[in-house]
C-alpha cells in the first residue's frame, strides 16, 4: 500500500502471529531483494480498537507513529467492517479515521506535544526555536506527533540538500530518540506549505503525514500560517486542520497496489 508514495507492506497477523525482528525487517524492506518500502506494518489484534498497527522502518527500528500508514490501515478496516469509520491503536494513541465521499481518508492524529522532554532533546530547549544549524539550516521548531519531528523554514525548499543533510540532522546528539527533519517554505499564509521530509529510519520518503501535521502546527506557532493548509509534498497533497481544541485532522488518500504473500526464506 502507499499514501502519496510512502510505501508499505502491511502484514496481517491477527489470526497466525508474527513478529518481525529488525533483520526480518529489513530484508522485507530491500528494494533490491526484498519487497521495498519505506515501513513495515504488521496488523495485530486490539481490545480497544478494530486493530493495533506496529510500525518498522526500512532499518528495521520501531516507529511510533506514521500518518500516511494510519491513513492505509484505516482503509482497509474501513472496507474490512463495510463501515465509515474505523479506531486504529498503536503503541502511543488510539486514532480514529473515517472516509470522505470522495474516498479520501481523514484520521484525528491527537494533539502535538511541544516541551523539550516531549520531543524529547537531550536538554531543556525552546522548542519553537531550537538552537540547531546544519549547513543553511537553522532555527527548527520541533514538535512532537507520536514521533519527533523538527520543521526548517526556508524560501525555497528545492535549494536544500535534504538528502545530504538528513542523515546527520536526524541522528545529532540534541535527538536522544533521533528526529524527522521537514524542510518547509509557506507558498500562502492563508494555507498552503510545500514539505519535504527526511523520515527517522527510512530517509528521504515521497510523503510524511506526520511530518505535514508538525510542518502546519510549527508554522501556526510561529505566526506565519493559518490553522488549517495544503501541504504539498513530493507525492502529492495532504489537507492538514488543527482545530481550536488541538486536535490534528489529516486527509489524503491511501492505495493498495497489490496483494500477495512472501516467500518464507524473507523471514529466517
Amino acid at each position: 500500500m502507499h499514501g502519496l508514495g510512502n510505501d508499505f507492506v502491511v502484514l496481517d497477523a491477527r489470526v497466525d502471529p508474527i513478529h518481525l525482528s529488525a533483520n526480518q525487517a529489513r530484508a522485507i524492506a530491500d528494494r533490491r531483494t526484498g519487497i521495498g518500502c519505506d515501513q513495515i506494518i504488521t496488523l495485530k489484534p486490539s481490545d480497544k480498537a478494530d486493530l493495533f498497527m506496529r510500525i518498522q522502518n526500512s532499518d528495521g527500528s520501531d516507529a511510533e507513529a506514521c500518518g500516511n500508514a494510519a491513513r492505509c490501515v484505516a482503509l482497509l478496516a474501513i472496507r474490512e467492517n463495510d463501515s465509515d469509520g474505523a479506531l486504529l491503536e498503536t503503541t502511543v494513541d488510539t486514532l480514529h479515521a473515517t472516509t470522505t465521499s470522495d474516498g479520501l481518508i481523514v484520521i484525528d492524529m491527537g494533539i502535538p506535544r511541544f516541551s523539550w522532554q516531549d520531543i524529547p532533546l537531550a536538554a531543556p530547549e525552546d522548542t519553537l526555536h531550537v538552537k540547531l544549524v546544519r549547513g543553511s539550516l537553522s532555527d527548527p521548531a520541533a514538535v512532537n506527533l507520536g514521533n519527533p519531528h523538527v520543521v526548517f523554514f526556508v524560501d525555497d525548499v528545492s535549494s536544500v540538500p535534504i538528502e545530504k543533510l538528513g542523515p546527520s540532522l536526524e541522528t545529532d546528539p540534541i535527538f536522544p530518540k533521533h528526529a524527522n527533519i521537514g524542510v518547509a517554505s509557506i507558498i500562502d499564509p492563508r494555507g498552503k506549505i510545500r514539505l519535504r521530509v527526511w523520515e527517522r529510519g527510512a530517509g528521504l520518503t515521497l510523503a510524511c503525514g506526520t511530518g505535514a501535521c508538525a510542518a502546519l502546527v510549527a508554522a501556526h506557532r510561529r505566526g506565519i500560517c493559518d490553522r488549517e493548509a495544503e501541504v504539498l509534498l513530493d507525492g502529492g497533497k495532504l489537507y492538514i486542520r488543527w482545530q481550536e481544541n488541538d486536535h490534528i485532522i489529516m486527509t489524503g488518500p491511501a492505495t493498495i497496489t497489490f496483494v500477495g504473500e512472501i516467500e518464507a526464506s524473507l523471514l529466517i
